[in-house]
């Protein structure tokens, strides 16, 4: 994980062919519609990845249910995905970023609690991360006062690139946005941290 693209940095190439890998996972999907075990493939391969993602942003003691509600929410739903919109990873991811914005006020008050504090929680987050790329662990609570501050949309970008190590076509295709708009969202992203922590923000986060 790096910090915060320059406009220079943003990709202008489109979506890469599927691996082998995503094909895999999207023949499984498939498969687990005229049988349903065939899922629990995707969930031994993808949980704790995911549930990894959701405790860095919520914290641990929140993961285990919201973890857990993104694969039945992907159970239920698998007839729905279509791999021409992206792969069963950023599939999962995307599930996963709409849980967590039922917990949005937790997560900036997280973010808001440090930044009056300046102490860390018990257990690593968003700002431990982006802080051990753009500075020490000074820029701390400057930095969650930052997050909290940008919009549900702009952070759920940023942290799917800086905590889940995303792509920017696995966000979009995460998120259900164009490819662009993800760029255009980080652009913008990047100019507020720089406003708010200056020179500090200049690593690149790609």
């Amino acid at each position: 994980m790096t910090a915060v693209p320059s406009s220079a940095s943003v990709p202008v190439a489109g979506p890469r062919p599927a691996s082998e890998q995503e094909r895999a996972d999207a023949r499984i999907v498939q498969a687990s519609l005229t049988d349903p075990d065939r899922f629990g493939v995707i969930f031994d391969r993808y949980f704790a990845e995911i549930h990894g993602y959701v405790a860095r942003r919520l914290g641990s003691d929140v993961a285990d249910d919201v973890a857990a509600e993104t694969f039945a929410t992907a159970f239920g739903d698998r007839r729905r995905f279509d791999a021409s919109r992206g792969a069963v990873r950023a599939w999962l991811y995307g599930i996963a970023t709409n849980h967590v914005g039922r917990h949005r006020r937790r997560e900036v008050r997280e973010y808001r609690a440090i930044r009056r504090t300046g102490e860390a929680p018990a257990e690593e987050g968003p700002a431990d991360r982006v802080a051990a790329q753009v500075s020490a662990g000074a820029m701390r609570g400057r930095l969650a006062g930052a997050l909290a501050g940008l919009s549900a949309a702009d952070r759920d970008v940023l942290l799917l690139i800086a905590l889940a190590g995303l792509s920017h076509a696995e966000v979009a295709a995460a998120l259900g946005i164009p490819y662009g708009t993800v760029g255009s969202r980080l652009s913008r992203v990047r100019r507020k941290l720089r406003d708010q922590l200056g020179d500090t923000a200049r690593p690149e986060l790609d």
